[in-house]
């Protein structure tokens, strides 16, 4: 027998030998099976493109140029609508609204949603009020000096107050009418100890810059797509309030301090800045995926995979957090009362009445002026209605949530 046809028969003998094992496998894999599905042949058409409209063929300058030429023209609510109006016509003119309105810390406005996330401006004070309603026991942040006559201010945030066993709960959301951590208007919450003499804020995403220490209430250890879209999946610990007790009422008015985790102690100095988000998370994928500076630095590679506790165990310690307190109000001797100078903006007395400065350690060579700079105050202007002002580094929903601590009541402060 040649060599060719004994190589040709050992081929045969190898692919007979491989059929049987591959027969005997499938037959062993179908006998495994306990249940069969049949799917149902459906053929699968494409989806049609939306339909943009005339007005997304606009040349990019003459859009470019539209947009900033409303921009510039309508600086304040409600003509500042515009601008949204402008954003939602279509995705075109949504990405250049949106590279061409600014933060509120450049531009000193309040214009879309994640605007009260970010923080305000250096110089000039974000002016809001806030109009209580102790029937409802919820608290509505205006933007605005005063009320107006015709009620058309621009609601900017909402509270709603609950009592637990243990402590009390302000909810904040976007709206007045909705107050569920399951909405989408969800964007945090205030929640204090028995005594009411400490707060914990938490925010609904985490911040957008590692680097402060934080802990987080995480209630999800299974991974994200288990999880509703609409429901926030943690609350970031972003700020911690301590009021010093007072039983005896020796020390006069209420003291207290402010410790900022998502805020370094650094940010005040010039040339310092603040984590700033640029968007809501419409989703938990989104809500849990890194910026585009922490996927660079190989921090987080994977937050499905890994816990938010792990993630904070690698930030602890490394950067110190912004302190802020409450500034020591003189005493008058004509008016036997502590007075604060708040620029005509509170009107009437009231032990809820306060304004923070930063509370600095000499060591960090700060000027006399940014640590008299007042960057947040609050105050009574009528029955149930309260002034709030607040600067850089704080932001709209952390000012508010601040200001909602001096609602609770405080036997033990006072």
């Amino acid at each position: 027998m040649s060599l060719k046809s004994i190589l040709r028969e050992f081929k045969e003998m190898r692919g007979g030998i491989g059929s049987i094992s591959r027969r005997g496998a499938q037959s062993k894999h179908w006998h495994s099976r306990t249940k069969s599905y049949i799917v149902p042949d459906v053929t699968v058409t494409p989806l049609e493109p939306i339909p943009q409209g005339p007005w997304a063929n606009l040349p990019p300058e003459l859009l470019l140029d539209i947009i900033r030429r409303v921009e510039e023209s309508e600086t304040s609510w409600p003509a500042r609508a515009v601008i949204v109006s402008c954003a939602s016509v279509c995705k075109s003119w949504r990405v250049v609204t949106k590279e061409t309105v600014k933060t509120p810390e450049q531009c000193g406005r309040l214009t879309f949603p994640i605007s009260l996330k970010q923080p305000g401006p250096r110089d000039s004070p974000i002016q809001c009020f806030i109009r209580r309603n102790r029937e409802t026991s919820t608290f509505l942040l205006y933007f605005g000096l005063v009320p107006s006559e015709n009620e058309t201010d621009k609601l900017l945030l909402a509270a709603k107050k609950i009592r637990r066993a243990t402590g009390t709960d302000f909810i904040i959301s976007l709206v007045s009418d909705e107050f569920s951590r399951s909405s989408s208007t969800y964007v945090g919450k205030l929640r204090s100890n028995f005594l009411g003499t400490k707060f914990t804020i938490y925010d609904s995403q985490p911040p957008c810059e590692a680097g402060i220490q934080s802990n987080s209430r995480s209630n999800t250890r299974f991974h994200s797509k288990q999880v509703s879209p609409r429901v926030p999946a943690c609350n970031q610990v972003v700020s911690t309030i301590a009021y010093e007790l007072n039983v005896l009422r020796t020390r006069g008015p209420r003291r207290m301090h402010c410790t900022m985790n998502s805020i370094s102690v650094s940010a005040i100095q010039e040339g310092g800045s603040v984590p700033t988000p640029t968007s809501f998370p419409h989703s938990i994928d989104e809500h849990f995926s890194p910026s585009p500076e922490l996927k660079g630095k190989g921090l987080v590679t994977d937050l499905n995979s890994a816990s938010l506790s792990e993630l904070q165990m690698q930030n602890q310690g490394s950067v110190e957090p912004l302190v802020l307190k409450n500034k020591v109000p003189r005493w008058h001797e004509q008016l036997q009362c502590w007075c604060l100078n708040f620029k005509g903006r509170v009107t009437v007395a009231s032990v809820k009445n306060f304004q923070l400065v930063a509370a600095v350690d000499p060591s960090h060579n700060f000027s006399a002026s940014e640590q008299e700079k007042v960057i947040l105050q609050f105050g009574k202007i009528g029955k149930d209605i309260f002034t709030m002002d607040y600067l850089y580094p704080l932001s709209a929903f952390q000012a508010f949530a601040i200001c909602l601590s001096s609602f609770d009541t405080k036997p033990a402060c006072e």
